[in-house]
């Protein structure tokens, strides 16, 4: 596991033995069922074309800050205006300066699917996820064993959570679907294909080719990290990506409902098109 990632899933543990100190799993779980289903991300990026996944991002490990986002529901509307299938919301708050709050105000101020982006090492995290109402929650395939990751992605169905199962390798895309069946769940398997190297936070614009042509039938492909414009999304169309998640250029856009159509508008295609 690079250091990187072995150092934040390891404030995401510290993070959440004080969140249970607070609050124990049976409230969470409680507060969770009170909450009306959330929407589907598996069928939000089921749909015809290229959909966009917009982030809720206000700094990264590579940049650094990059937007101050004083209200995340508001811009979450922003991107929902632009046709935005989904938000994708940072909730961990060193790197990424992200909180569940931010998830929770996203959740009340659109009607589109939710997904709480962090390490999540721990089932009390996706019952967290679902008491504030998120569709889905990321699981990161370097992050995790298999027997985690698959008993993390079958507390996720229960709750009644899709995941994105995030990958950067086929090596990682053979233990997602394995772990998906190991599973039992009956929900479609959306992997994510991260194009930033965990190790040295640098993008390589053709990961996703090689992990897609890894994936099994029927598996949402997502690809993550290096969209920056229109011209992506269409390379990415091309490759086959079902849907894409874009972060810091819309998030930093002046307008960013605009920038959203924009990749969505690059992503459209034409009745009867295949990837």
């Amino acid at each position: 596991m690079p250091g990187f990632l072995e150092r934040a899933c390891d404030q995401a543990r510290a993070r959440v033995t004080a969140a249970i100190g607070e609050r124990p799993l049976d409230d969470i779980r409680t507060a969770a069922a009170a909450r009306r289903r959330p929407p589907s991300l598996a069928d939000a990026l089921s749909g015809p074309g290229v959909a966009v996944v917009a982030e809720v991002k206000r700094a990264s490990p590579s940049r650094g800050d990059l937007a101050p986002i004083p209200d995340a529901g508001a811009l979450a509307r922003r991107y929902r205006d632009g046709g935005a299938a989904a938000v994708s919301v940072l909730t961990e708050p060193l790197a990424f300066k992200g909180s569940l709050d931010d998830l929770e105000a996203v959740v009340a101020a659109v009607d589109i699917p939710a997904l709480r982006k962090d390490f999540v090492v721990d089932p009390y995290q996706v019952h967290e996820a679902a008491a504030v109402g998120a569709a889905a929650v990321l699981l990161i395939v370097a992050a995790l064993d298999d027997a985690a990751l698959a008993g993390l992605l079958r507390v996720a169905d229960e709750a009644g959570l899709d995941a994105l199962v995030e990958t950067h390798t086929p090596a990682e895309a053979a233990r997602a679907a394995t772990a998906h069946a190991a599973a039992g769940s009956g929900r479609r398997l959306i992997v994510g294909v991260n194009a930033r190297d965990l190790a040295t936070l640098t993008v390589d614009p053709g990961r996703f080719a090689a992990v897609r042509a890894a994936l099994p039938a029927g598996a949402i492909a997502v690809a993550e990290s290096g969209v920056r414009g229109p011209d992506d999304v269409t390379r990415l169309a091309d490759l086959g990506a079902d849907a894409v998640l874009v972060g810091e250029s819309v998030a930093t856009a002046a307008d960013p409902a605009a920038a959203v159509a924009a990749l969505v508008a690059a992503g459209r295609r034409p009745a009867g098109a295949t990837p």
